[in-house]
């Protein structure tokens, strides 16, 4: 049975490598504090458009924040030579470590997919000419979003964010070299499959996220999200791949300052 991270020692140190502290309704010294308290020292906070972009950097000067910059494929419509430079240039500052959130959308018909594959494919250029990792949203997406990789060649560091897709897509992601990250539904108890995967994903390829303010995990469903929780996401995981809650905690923080280069 595992152990409640309410119950964790002082030394566990988590990373949150997935949230939207833009989105955060509560004051940002807040909402790091919570996370602070709860052992999580460092968050990549990703945008999902240009003005994001630049409040993503802002965020990025406190301690423990690490910024991504990006557009994410429901914003795709705002992709022009425009944006691209305003993005290429923003993902030279300081704080920077990640282009993103990006990738493919085809849930929504917020833009049309051959807009979204135009700035995904830019993103994915941006990532290996500027050594940054690639932070990849994928809905309803994933074969689009590997057969883009695959075609287009990947970056040395590239993330599937908040994966939702079968073993055999699992499989094609991790072939290519890609880190794979879970959020909170993989706690939901509906998730058998999110928890299966899990237990495919190679110890130093894993990642935890909370994707904030969204997809709270238990025991927290029903609130806003936060990188407080992310210890809540890392436990699901711990629990479906048999190890300890420590385990996963020294082995995600590892992957997440190796993959963002920190």
């Amino acid at each position: 049975m595992r152990s409640s991270p309410d119950s964790k020692s002082n030394s566990l140190v988590w990373f949150d490598t997935h949230c939207h502290l833009h989105l955060c309704d509560a004051p940002l010294e807040e909402v790091v504090g919570r996370a602070s308290t709860a052992g999580v020292t460092e968050m990549v906070t990703l945008a999902t458009d240009v003005g994001s972009s630049e409040r993503a950097i802002e965020l990025a000067r406190t301690d423990g924040v690490h910024a991504g910059v990006g557009l994410h494929p429901n914003s795709s419509t705002e992709w022009d030579d425009a944006a691209a430079a305003k993005i290429e240039e923003l993902l030279l500052r300081d704080g920077v470590v990640a282009v993103g959130e990006t990738g493919l959308d085809f849930y929504r018909d917020d833009a049309p997919p051959s807009k979204q594959e135009e700035a995904f494919s830019a993103h994915i250029s941006f990532a290996k000419r500027l050594g940054k990792a690639l932070v990849i949203h994928t809905r309803e997406s994933i074969d689009g979003a590997i057969g883009m990789l695959e075609g287009e060649s990947p970056p040395e560091r590239f993330i599937f964010h908040c994966w939702s897709g079968d073993t055999d897509q699992l499989r094609r992601a991790l072939d290519l070299g890609a880190y794979i990250s879970f959020a909170g539904n993989v706690s939901f108890k509906s998730a058998g499959d999110l928890r299966h995967a899990a237990t495919f994903v190679p110890d130093e390829r894993l990642l935890v996220e909370t994707d904030s303010p969204y997809l709270a995990p238990v025991p927290h469903r029903g609130k806003p999200n936060e990188p407080a929780y992310v210890a809540d996401v890392g436990a699901a995981v711990a629990e479906a791949r048999g190890r300890s809650i420590d385990e996963i905690e020294e082995l995600t923080t590892r992957n997440a300052r190796a993959v963002f280069a920190l």
